[in-house]
């Protein structure tokens, strides 16, 4: 069975009792906040190796690994074969930095885009600035209705039912 599989059936399990599974992620979070740390005092080297170099070289046991690699996926300028993964394949940390802090941020994680170690990756203001990107791009805008009696927004001076709203 692929280790994404596996740890998705163990991090996600319906029947697990609930207190484990909150230790369990209690336990991830400062495990990854770890990784993270690491990874972001050196951001523009690629950690490469398979999947169980990379769990020895950080201290943690394959499927924690495996939950690592499937958070920070969508942040590689490179994706990995996560689906298929298994301890021998062969994969990259080689992240953006900008789209690794957006991503945390969409995330809800502040206990990693908080890591003092952006501090000398990304300025204060370019943070704020990425927060502020993040956050505005999961904003739905609702536009204003047009009703038939007002005037029509091309321009034109008419009504909209009489001009653009004609044949809608």
């Amino acid at each position: 069975m692929a280790l994404l599989k596996q740890w998705r059936d163990k991090a996600y399990s319906e029947t697990a009792n609930k207190g484990d599974l909150q230790r369990f992620w209690a336990a991830y979070f400062q495990t990854e906040k770890e990784i993270y740390a690491e990874l972001l005092k050196n951001p523009t080297e690629e950690v490469k190796g398979t999947v169980k170099e990379l769990a020895e070289k950080y201290s943690v046991d394959v499927m924690t690994m495996t939950g690592f690699l499937d958070g920070i996926n969508d942040s590689l300028k490179t994706p990995n074969p996560i689906e298929e993964m298994e301890e021998d394949t062969p994969v990259s940390l080689g992240f953006d930095i900008e789209l690794l802090y957006k991503n945390m941020v969409g995330a809800g994680a502040d206990w990693l885009y908080e890591l003092e170690e952006w501090n000398n990756i990304l300025d204060e203001d370019r943070r704020k600035e990425l927060y502020r990107e993040q956050k505005l791009s999961t904003t739905v805008v609702k536009e204003e209705k047009v009703y038939p009696n007002d005037p029509c927004p091309c321009g034109s001076g008419k009504k909209y039912k009489k001009c653009c709203g004609k044949n809608a």
